[in-house]
């Protein structure tokens, strides 16, 4: 079936999403202070190439071309995040009006170009002087985050009518506070559990922020979701997988609609009380205007009786014999749809945006051009599963394609490309892909 993006209605935004961290650069520049991921990066082994994001894509440097490529493409809305040791380098007290100026003008030449930008407060970068004093597993941040997003509403709310509180949360908690395979790099319950609960506090109380100081603002917050299946019909790999989807799918959607957390399913959860105080049930609630959907693959669950907490593993997507991508993820399209019809099932979800979808592939200009037809394959095939949600009632009315540039990827390093356009790291050249330009065909139609 061919479909084109008037088959979504008028009212759909169309867009593409970057962060911060992965594509501006200039990470000592113009007074920038140190993020918990220029530290990460520093420590040898923590990166798959060895790499940093000290220059990547130098979107801090080459934002117009960026927005002009974006243009080309017909892209109407942007999303990005704001550094926050850009704009407050020790995360809290002085300033830095150099990173205030910079985002103004990424903002003004956007709004020139007749691109909406949608502003994601935290995707990751947080301030290093901030996690020395305990990060995400201090209550404190609750009014550091605070202050953090009432400066950058007052800044840019004139500029800027879409914002998100929080990116994955359950990533950067889970990989960053238990696994220890993301920055800062803690590990155990004891780091995990306090940054659920202040992260889910935080996600709220953002939320309360942004409307007082912009109460015309649509307000979001973005979650990672996987479609959790069980590797088979027993009970213990039903229950198994039942576990994992409470953890990935559930632990922060739950609170924020005031369900509390999914502690039935996911006794561990129970620890948590460790760290509540009287009220915190009420301060968990959200009140959202759309929630963002980050949906690229599905897991398939089995029981393990020796994991801790959880007693279960996914069954990777390699030893299954499926179709996979460059990070080992089963390419599935009815994953995006499966998941956009359990957020849609939760009462008091208003709007769901899909913030993030896209694939990584090991793209090579040939002639200096990049054909990339297995991404297109993949857009066409999970955004054709966004319509299948769409015509039975799912309140989906945005799709965001990750993303636009090539761009560091976390602890994968540079070698997953998820761009629509491709970037030479050394010389820093870009070209649309083959993605970006059937992308912008697409928008056309």
């Amino acid at each position: 079936m061919i479909i084109s993006s008037a088959d979504f209605g008028e009212r759909f935004d169309w867009g593409v999403s970057t962060a911060a961290y992965q594509i501006e650069g200039a990470a000592k520049k113009d007074g920038k202070g140190p993020s918990i991921w220029d530290e990460f990066t520093r420590i040898k082994g923590n990166i798959q190439d060895g790499r940093n994001g000290d220059h990547s894509c130098d979107f801090y440097h080459l934002f117009q071309t960026d927005i002009d490529l974006m243009r080309q493409m017909h892209i109407k809305n942007f999303r990005l995040s704001l550094s926050w040791p850009r704009i407050l380098p020790e995360g809290i007290g002085s300033v830095n009006q150099k990173g205030i100026d910079f985002y103004h003008r990424v903002f003004d030449y956007c709004l020139e170009a007749g691109i909406k930008p949608w502003v994601t407060l935290y995707h990751w970068d947080l301030p290093h002087q901030l996690e020395l004093r305990g990060g995400w597993t201090n209550r404190d941040i609750i009014s550091w985050f605070q202050d953090y997003i009432a400066l950058c509403v007052q800044e840019f709310g004139d500029k800027v009518n879409h914002w998100m509180i929080l990116n994955e949360p359950m990533v950067f908690v889970g990989a960053g506070y238990f696994l220890g395979v993301h920055a800062p790099g803690k590990k155990g319950m004891k780091n995990f559990l306090p940054a659920v609960h202040h992260a889910t506090l935080a996600q709220a109380m953002g939320a309360e922020v942004v409307r007082s100081i912009s109460p015309g603002a649509e307000i979001g917050t973005t979650y990672s979701c996987s479609y959790v299946e069980p590797y088979s019909h027993k009970v213990s790999d039903v229950n198994a997988a039942i576990r994992v989807d409470a953890l990935l799918n559930r632990l922060f959607i739950e609170p924020a609609l005031g369900l509390g957390y999914p502690t039935k399913e996911l006794t561990v959860l129970n620890r948590i009380e460790k760290y509540m105080k009287s009220g915190d049930e009420d301060r968990m609630k959200a009140n959202f205007d759309f929630i963002g959907i980050q949906n690229y693959t599905r897991e398939i669950v089995k029981f393990a009786p020796f994991v801790p907490f959880i007693k279960a593993k996914l069954v990777k997507a390699e030893k299954r014999g499926v179709k996979t991508t460059l990070m080992g993820w089963e390419i599935f399209p009815p994953c995006v749809y499966k998941m956009l019809k359990k957020y849609d099932s939760y009462d008091g979800i208003k709007k769901l945006i899909i913030t993030e979808n896209g694939v990584a592939f090991s793209d090579t200009p040939i002639a200096g051009k990049v054909m990339d037809e297995s991404r297109v394959n993949y857009l066409k095939d999970h955004i054709a599963q966004v319509l299948r949600a769409k015509k039975e009632g799912v309140k989906v009315a945005g799709y965001f394609v990750w993303t636009l540039l090539d761009n560091f990827e976390w602890a994968e390093g540079y070698d997953p490309r998820f761009g629509l356009i491709y970037v030479d790291f050394q010389s820093q050249k870009r070209i649309i892909k083959s993605s970006g330009e059937w992308y912008k065909n697409f928008l056309d139609s």
